[in-house]
């Protein structure tokens, strides 16, 4: 197998926002129920490893440190991620999740650290631990802070202009900007960088 990965935001590239009416914008899921997959997210990911590489999800998920969800909330979101690919044949290698905030309400999870994207913690540990040349893979997302995080960790970068994450986004500075995951995919399976 390939020793570069391709990085992935999960909410709003992998599993579809929904409201938040506390936010009052889109934000990804905090109850299993909520889980619903991008409508091509499995396809996308199946072509993926097809190519050989690896899939690592890198995701901010602060829901337990701003009080909206408890971490067990969390886990089964992650957990329904895993079950609603598993029925379409589509699997991820490996899933990084920040838990922090800087302004959350859970002290035990209320910081800054070196997971949280922007910051590319989650990628290098991911590097460090699965042997990936992070000069060979790329970060899919769909907000700044997704492209911030590739380009740190010195990835090639793609955003996915989903229309519910305008919120998170202030300009193009990704290497490459598509509206959705299959176009992304597209760039990865050519091999321009």
């Amino acid at each position: 197998m390939n020793d570069a990965a391709v990085f992935l935001d999960r909410d709003g590239v992998i599993v579809e926002l929904i409201w938040d009416d506390e936010d009052g914008a889109y934000e990804g899921p905090n109850r299993s129920a909520d889980v619903q997959l991008m409508a091509t997210a499995a396809d996308a990911l199946r072509r993926i490893r097809s190519l050989d590489y690896r899939t690592v999800v890198v995701s901010n998920q602060p829901g337990a440190a701003k009080g909206k969800a408890s971490r067990e909330d969390l886990r089964d979101v992650h957990l329904r991620v895993v079950e609603l690919l598993a029925q379409h044949d589509a699997a991820i290698d490996d899933y990084r999740y920040c838990l922090h905030h800087p302004h959350g309400t859970d002290p035990l999870l209320t910081r800054d650290c070196s997971c949280r994207k922007p910051t590319p913690g989650m990628l290098r540990d991911a590097a460090a631990e699965l042997a990936l040349d992070l000069s060979r893979s790329w970060m899919i997302g769909d907000s700044d802070v997704d492209v911030a995080a590739g380009r740190s960790a010195g990835c090639t970068t793609i955003l996915v202009e989903n229309p519910r994450s305008a919120h998170r986004r202030s300009g193009r500075s990704a290497d490459y900007v598509v509206d959705s995951l299959d176009e992304a995919v597209e760039i990865v399976a050519s091999g321009v960088r």
